[in-house]
């Protein structure tokens, strides 16, 4: 075997634009019998490309444009355009140019792998090359020195592109790339590559319901257990825009000179001191990553003074950026500039790099948490809710099986919290003043006295049952009376009072899991 000739389907050619991360498509997965060609070459293979025959290949990509771009950070279709042929042009002569001398071919180095052992324990069967990218300093259309890497995928097209590979000389191997006019799927990439197939994240998500059903968790789960880049901020009334953004602030600078006393001499300065916001927005900008802003507590704080003239951010268009950039003031534009200045990305709209411009990348991410009780504090209104998309956490069983002891006797949490909610819907008319499974917190799966009375019966009594009329709920009434339990009937001498508050379990009808064996 001197040469093969391997059909791409999309496995192996989701297009990548120039400049894109390294997160997806790295490799290039071919046939086992392939391996036949290859196996005596080693773990690195060297391989030869033509300067024609890659013009021509991505002359083709343009022709048959539009085409799904796809990788870790961003979902998106790439449309024709001149600017696209003029840079693409432009980034493969910067890969065929060597010390200053332009050439008709280059040579690159494959990882060849096989037979290689997985986390498992398991032998990865399969036989493909990895590494394919290479840093590439390249002059772009309009005379702008950027950098990205080259890759050989970025040539193929899924179902139209024939991959040829040929042993030549001084065991090189030519890489060349023909294109057919009518796709089709030879349907043997089947199970080489997990596709991502999964629906994006919604950019701008607000996740809202009752307390305690778990939006930060859900938040957690998400974003830090998968170790994704995030900065939190929690909104409250004081909350304003120099909070969320950034401001000039003192601080104390040394000046290098000792004084009679011994200590250093320190003046006041001023500089700019950045916030969540902005944190977030230059690590976006830095990577393609995926980089979230978590705003706790959302209803908290007057949105449109926080946030001011960043709200038109809040518009993106079908490939993740604002719509509408904004301007930003000299100070905010000085710190961004600086902390952008080493960035590697190509896809800088006019201004954003030097921060003049304001425009969130398709890769941030801002996530929210709203507590449907508290929206009474700021309540949002409906300009700013039509721009974030919305996930409501309904109150159900966590399938934790946590217990409420009290008193010597254990009582099942859930049953708890749906005889109460059901309480506070009959007396509120209401689902927000309900109560979510995570409402209290467990110890060892165990709401004790402390936490019952403390934390729920307090919030019951302050927040939901204050406001109305006793007499027409049961959970609040001493045993064996109708005279209302007062919030003081819970301690004695400063302790819980477990009597009193297992009265409240008893009055809504919760039998004890020992109960229920006999």
């Amino acid at each position: 075997m001197e040469e093969i000739v391997k059909h791409i389907n999309d496995t192996n050619a989701s297009y990548r634009a120039i400049g894109a991360g390294d997160a997806k498509n790295t490799d290039l997965f071919l046939d086992n019998e392939h391996y036949e060609l290859f196996k005596d070459a080693g773990e690195q293979v060297k391989v030869r490309f033509n300067r024609e025959n890659l013009t021509k290949a991505i002359l083709f990509i343009a022709s048959i444009l539009p085409r799904k771009y796809d990788n870790s950070a961003t979902h998106k279709t790439i449309n024709f355009s001149t600017a696209f042929v003029f840079d693409q042009i432009a980034f493969l002569d910067g890969f065929f140019t060597v010390d200053g001398v332009k050439v008709d071919s280059r040579i690159q180095i494959w990882n060849a792998r096989k037979d290689v052992p997985k986390a498992n324990g398991e032998i990865d069967k399969r036989f493909y090359f990895n590494s394919l990218f290479e840093e590439i300093e390249y002059t772009n259309y309009k005379g702008e020195r950027k950098s990205a890497k080259f890759t050989i995928r970025n040539y193929l097209a899924g179902g139209y592109s024939d991959l040829h590979i040929k042993k030549a000389n001084n065991g090189i191997f030519d890489v060349w790339i023909t294109n057919t006019l009518e796709p089709y799927n030879d349907g043997k990439e089947k199970g080489l590559e997990i596709l991502d197939t999964t629906k994006p994240n919604p950019l701008q998500r607000i996740f809202y319901g009752a307390p305690g059903t778990g939006k930060s968790n859900t938040i957690k789960c998400e974003v830090d257990d998968k170790n994704k880049d995030n900065y939190r901020v929690t909104f409250h009334p004081d909350s304003d825009y120099s909070t969320f953004v950034g401001a000039y602030k003192p601080s104390m600078k040394p000046t290098g000179v000792t004084l009679a006393s011994g200590e250093k001499e320190e003046v006041i300065t001023y500089k700019f001191v950045p916030q969540a916001f902005t944190k977030a927005y230059t690590a976006a900008w830095n990577t393609e990553d995926d980089v979230y802003l978590i705003i706790e507590e959302i209803n908290r704080g007057n949105c449109a003074q926080i946030f001011g003239d960043l709200f038109q951010l809040l518009d993106r268009n079908s490939d993740g950026f604002s719509e509408y950039p904004v301007d930003s003031d000299s100070d905010l534009a000085a710190h961004i500039c600086k902390k952008l200045e080493k960035s590697s990305r190509t896809d800088f709209p006019n201004g954003v790099r030097e921060g003049k411009k304001l425009v969130l990348p398709s890769n941030l991410y801002i996530w929210a948490t709203m507590n449907t009780s508290d929206q009474s504090l700021f309540p949002i209104d409906s300009a700013f809710k039509r721009r974030w998309d919305w996930k409501y956490l309904p109150i159900e069983d966590a399938g934790k099986n946590w217990k409420i002891k009290v008193n010597g006797h254990d009582y099942e949490w859930y049953a708890f919290l749906e005889s109460i909610n059901k309480e506070v819907l009959a007396l509120t008319h209401s689902e927000d003043k309900q109560l979510g499974y995570f409402f209290a917190k467990a110890r060892d799966g165990v709401v004790d006295a402390e936490a019952l009375v403390n934390k729920v019966y307090f919030y019951l009594w302050t927040d939901v049952f204050k406001d109305y009329d006793f007499e027409s709920q049961k959970a609040f009434k001493k045993a064996n009376t109708n005279e209302p339990i007062a919030f003081k009937d819970f301690f004695k001498k400063g302790e819980v009072d477990e009597v009193m508050a297992e009265q409240v379990l008893i009055n809504l009808g919760l039998n004890r899991p020992e109960e229920n064996e006999e």
